[in-house]
C-alpha cells in the first residue's frame, strides 16, 4: 500500500532517480536540474494566471452577449431557454435535472424571485443564466435552433461561422477548467483539434497544442477589449522571453506549448 512521504524522503527519491538537486551543490546526473522543475512550475503558474484573467472576462461577455441577443429576439418569452421553438429538445429535456435543480434554486436571487412570483416555474433568462457555468452557456449556444441568431452572436467576436465559434468556445471552457483547477498546462493536449478560423490557421496537427488555444483566447479578448488583449499579449511575450536563455524551458515553450516567436 502506498504511504505518504516527507519532503526529505521525496528529495531522496528524486536523487535516486538521477535528478540534480542544484540548490545545494550535489551532482548526480548531467543536465538534469531541480531548478528546471522549479522554473517550469513558475512558468506554468504564471501563464495560468494570465489566461485565467482573460478567460473570466470572456466568460462574462459571452454570457451577457447570449442573454441580451436572444432575450431581445424573443421579447415575449423571458424563459426562452426552455421553449421548444427556441432550443433543441435535448437541452430542454435535461434542464431541470442538470441545471435548474433544487440546489440551484437555493441561490438567493433565484429563491427571492420564486418567493415574489410564486406562479413562475422558472426565473427569467437574465436571472437564471447569470449563474450558469461557462460550459453550460456554451452548451446552450450549441442548442439554439436559429442558425441566424447563432451567427449574430458569433459575429460580435469576428467569427462568421457558428461551428467555428462552438469549437473555439469549447476549447476556452477546457482552458478555463485547467486554469481554475491549477492543472498542468504547458504540455496539455486539447481534447478536440481547433478548427481553422480567423484566430489561427491549423497545420501539422498543431491544433491540439496550448499556444493555438492561447491565440484563440487573445483573438476573442481582442474583440471585447483591445487594451486587455494587448496587455495579455505583451505579458505572455515577456513571460516567454524571461526563459529565452534557459535551454530546457525554451524547448518546452517551443515544442510543448507550441510558441515559435509568432503572436
Amino acid at each position: 500500500m502506498k504511504q505518504a512521504t516527507t519532503v526529505e524522503q521525496q528529495i531522496n527519491i528524486l536523487k535516486t532517480r538521477g535528478m540534480l538537486i542544484d540548490l545545494p551543490e550535489e551532482k548526480v546526473k548531467e543536465n538534469t536540474k531541480f531548478s528546471n522543475a522549479v522554473n517550469l512550475y513558475y512558468l506554468d503558474t504564471d501563464l495560468r494566471k494570465m489566461l485565467a484573467n482573460a478567460l473570466n472576462r470572456i466568460e462574462l461577455n459571452f454570457r451577457t452577449n447570449i442573454i441580451y441577443t436572444v432575450s431581445n429576439q424573443y421579447v415575449n418569452c423571458n424563459t426562452w431557454f426552455i421553449d421548444p421553438a427556441v432550443m433543441e429538445k435535448a437541452f430542454i429535456d435535461k434542464f431541470e435535472t442538470e441545471f435548474y435543480t433544487e440546489n440551484f434554486k437555493k441561490n438567493p436571487i433565484i429563491k427571492n424571485h420564486h418567493k415574489k412570483y410564486i406562479n413562475d416555474k422558472y426565473a427569467p433568462a437574465w436571472k437564471t443564466l447569470e449563474f450558469f457555468t461557462f460550459g453550460t452557456m456554451v452548451n446552450l449556444y450549441k442548442s439554439l435552433k436559429d442558425k441566424s441568431l447563432k451567427q449574430k452572436i458569433a459575429i460580435r467576436y469576428g467569427i462568421r461561422n457558428e461551428k467555428v465559434l462552438e469549437n473555439y468556445f469549447s476549447t476556452l471552457v477546457e482552458m478555463r477548467n485547467i486554469c481554475a483547477h491549477n492543472s498542468v498546462l504547458f504540455d496539455h493536449k486539447l481534447y478536440k483539434e481547433l478548427k481553422n478560423g480567423p484566430a489561427f490557421n491549423v497545420s501539422n496537427r498543431n491544433g491540439y497544442q496550448v499556444f493555438p488555444a492561447i491565440k484563440v483566447i487573445w483573438f476573442i479578448l481582442n474583440s471585447i477589449s483591445q487594451n486587455r488583449a494587448s496587455e495579455l499579449k505583451n505579458n505572455i511575450i515577456s513571460l516567454f522571453d524571461k526563459y529565452k536563455n534557459d535551454s530546457v524551458i525554451s524547448c518546452v515553450i517551443e515544442n510543448c506549448i507550441g510558441y515559435k516567436n509568432i503572436f
